[in-house]
């Protein structure tokens, strides 16, 4: 449990690793600030990280103009017990530099984060959603994370980078596990018609998840042409420009048809609502896509049509992420697509501008040593 701006000055160190660190910390919107710090001393069932990438996603950049909304600066987290200024980073790849010697891994070792943290004990996890555990929270959103040189990090939340596999690429790996897991929630089957709406990053690993489960017909739509080409080159079976006739549109390029599965991955206003108007008498939309404004929904047209209505968050740790490094080492195409050029500490906030604005179309990466 952290909750302190500063971790506890360490008692004792393998020589080889440092008493402090550099580290990103978040103070409030467009107000983060790159600071000495301890680094940290992992507790019973952690291992210490030195940190080799850490991506940046929407939930940062939405922290980073208008929160805080997620990041516990000005109120106790209830589970993490975190308090003031964080360690953002949720998507990070390292190497393991210290592990207790009852852990499996051992230093050198090069690992991904899955960084949502679970009891185990709780009926979600006895379920097998550890990602609605009573107890979930997550680094870099609830705790410290990923935006610094070293990180503590429980060793269950972690996954062997497979050999060969590009460090850019495999810090894809924690975004890519949560499209997983929006494809399993899809309960897609075999041949059914599935049109993405979103061709971002989201709907992108959506798409790859799709691919790696289930052989679909799928149909992806999107506003900017750049973002459909690269859906054809991970995969869909075809494209589509969205406009005002979406649903009339999808019809006729599924000759006649309409969708088994539709899946929002846009959080853009009035999609979601799109999606549940082309969908099969029948069939299932997921939500995945976040809006800004609550959506209106058709109840009525839902009910008499016997529409399902899903909806996912995060990702299971111990099905999708190692899932993710797989389809990542199989098919390098994905991270050639999506991973930046690494960035330093320092161009954290410039970068976060950038991403802000809707001009990232890949995955900014920060490499904390640089």
């Amino acid at each position: 449990m952290i909750a302190a701006v500063l971790f506890p000055l360490p008692t004792k160190k393998d020589a080889a690793v440092p008493s402090t660190m550099r580290a990103a910390l978040y103070h409030g919107p467009r107000d983060i600030r790159i600071d000495d710090v301890a680094v940290p001393i992992p507790a019973p069932g952690e291992v210490l990280v030195r940190v080799l990438r850490s991506g940046i996603c929407g939930t940062d950049a939405g922290e980073w103009t208008t929160g805080p909304k997620v990041f516990p600066v000005h109120h106790r987290h209830p589970l993490s017990g975190h308090l003031g200024p964080i360690i953002p980073g949720h998507e990070f790849v390292g190497e393991i530099a210290e592990a207790a010697g009852d852990s499996d891994y051992r230093a050198g070792e090069i690992v991904a984060s899955g960084a949502g943290i679970w009891c185990g004990a709780c009926r979600r996890c006895f379920e097998g959603r550890p990602n609605k555990c009573v107890a979930y929270r997550t680094l870099g959103l609830n705790v410290h994370g990923g935006m610094a040189e070293y990180v503590a990090v429980p060793a269950k939340t972690l996954r062997r980078v497979p050999t060969g596999l590009a460090i850019d690429h495999a810090a894809l790996a924690q975004p890519l596990a949560v499209g997983i897991h929006a494809a399993r929630r899809a309960g897609t089957q075999a041949r059914d018609r599935v049109v993405v709406i979103g061709a971002g990053a989201i709907g992108s690993f959506v798409l790859a998840g799709l691919r790696y489960l289930c052989d679909v017909d799928i149909t992806v739509v999107d506003i900017a042409q750049a973002r459909l080409d690269r859906a054809e080159r991970l995969g869909a079976d075809r494209t589509l420009i969205a406009s005002d006739s979406l649903v009339g549109d999808i019809a006729d390029v599924l000759d006649g048809h309409r969708p088994d599965v539709v899946i929002e991955a846009s959080g853009a206003p009035g999609q979601l609502a799109a999606a549940l108007a082309m969908v099969a008498d029948g069939g299932r939309v997921e939500a995945v896509g976040i809006p800004e404004r609550k959506p209106e929904l058709d109840l009525h047209s839902m009910i008499f049509r016997e529409i399902t209505l899903e909806t996912t968050l995060a990702h299971v740790c111990d099905t999708d992420l190692p899932a993710a490094l797989r389809i990542l080492a199989a098919e390098p195409q994905l991270g050639v697509e999506f991973a930046e050029p690494a960035v330093g500490l320092a161009e954290l906030g410039p970068s976060l501008d950038r991403l802000s604005a809707g001009g990232v179309e890949g995955k900014i990466l920060v490499d904390p040593a640089a």
